[in-house]
């Protein structure tokens, strides 16, 4: 008796799509509760303003409206989604939030699971829907980045709260036998400097009976160290990039856009100078947005494919990077 008869395909995109919350918190609204400004604010980080998820609101929600929109392009209806990856560090349920947004879409034959690396979660998550596809058991795969991290953010503690922000994006990726837009990725983790950025379960303990005790299952706010965080990124995540350029027989030149996880303006422009990229080609809405974690690279891909300026077959090289610590990379072409 034969087993599945698996082959190696390809990948190709085939829609993008966002969703933002509508509330807008401006720098100057946040120096209205902490000890800063605008100016101070842009000057260190680029970013102008984050969007705030409703109180109504959560991450499978907002992952949901993002799938539609990436659906709508793709022009694909519910049945034909096989696999839903969802990219988050902070599920509207711990057992799993796909699965809600698998049922909002009325995708019944799809696979649903949420996948955790914060700020890498998003490119995890598309090489492991990738890895899916290319053997031949799945076709279509919806891959979503949604995190709200206002939900965990300490709005007194000026080093975190000007940083981050909510919102989801999403990419409907299909499987071909004819063609490859995925040429290569690079992905690591380093645990032994996971210190650097966390977000804790809170030391609470209760007692069941007599001296059985337990831990609760409450969460802190987000701790970072900023200074370690930045020498991380602009270190290691050019090496990353260099060696899959080499590995794909690209170079820096050869390159349409660059996207990198929108954490700071200064980390953008430190891996931008180190590759030898040119500034025009690289894209960024962090002003707007802040960092949204596991959506921002799925966002920056939505809001430029939007407006034309990334057209078919443009070469994009992207890389996340963030908690665990984690970090990796992928080039790959729009269509």
């Amino acid at each position: 008796m034969k087993g599945p008869n698996f082959v190696n395909n390809g990948i190709t995109f085939k829609g993008c799509g966002s969703y933002l919350p509508t509330q807008v918190l401006s720098n100057e609204k946040i120096s209205q509760i902490v000890d800063t400004s605008d100016e101070w604010i842009k000057t260190r980080t680029g970013i102008e303003s984050r969007r705030i998820a409703e109180v109504d609101e959560n991450v499978s929600e907002m992952g949901f409206k993002a799938a539609v929109s990436a659906m709508a392009m793709a022009d694909w209806n519910s049945e034909s989604v096989d696999l839903i990856i969802l990219a988050t560090s902070t599920p509207s349920d711990l057992f799993g939030s796909a699965p809600m947004i698998q049922s909002k879409l009325r995708a019944k034959n799809a696979l649903a699971f949420d996948l955790t690396a914060a700020c890498s979660g998003f490119l995890f998550a598309l090489i492991t829907a990738s890895q899916y596809l290319s053997s031949g058991k799945y076709k279509r795969a919806l891959v979503i980045g949604s995190d709200q991290l206002s939900s965990y953010v300490d709005w007194k503690d000026r080093g975190s709260c000007i940083l981050f922000g909510d919102g989801a994006g999403a990419l409907a990726i299909e499987a071909s036998n004819d063609q490859n837009n995925l040429f290569g990725f690079n992905l690591r983790t380093d645990g032994a400097r996971g210190s650097f950025l966390n977000l804790y379960n809170k030391k609470l303990d209760g007692n069941i009976v007599d001296q059985i005790k337990f831990r609760k299952g409450e969460f802190s706010n987000i701790s970072m160290n900023g200074q370690e965080v930045y020498k991380f990124a602009v270190r290691e995540v050019p090496i990353i990039i260099s060696e899959l350029l080499k590995e794909t027989n690209f170079d820096s030149e050869d390159i349409d856009w660059l996207i990198l996880h929108q954490a700071n303006q200064r980390i953008l422009d430190a891996v931008g100078d180190r590759l030898k990229i040119n500034k025009r080609k690289i894209l960024t809405n962090l002003n707007k947005y802040g960092n949204t974690s596991a959506a921002t690279i799925p966002l920056v891909l939505d809001e430029f494919i939007r407006n034309h300026k990334i057209k078919k077959n443009d070469i994009i090289l992207t890389s996340g990077f963030g908690a665990g610590l984690s970090w990796g990379a992928a080039l790959l072409k729009w269509g």
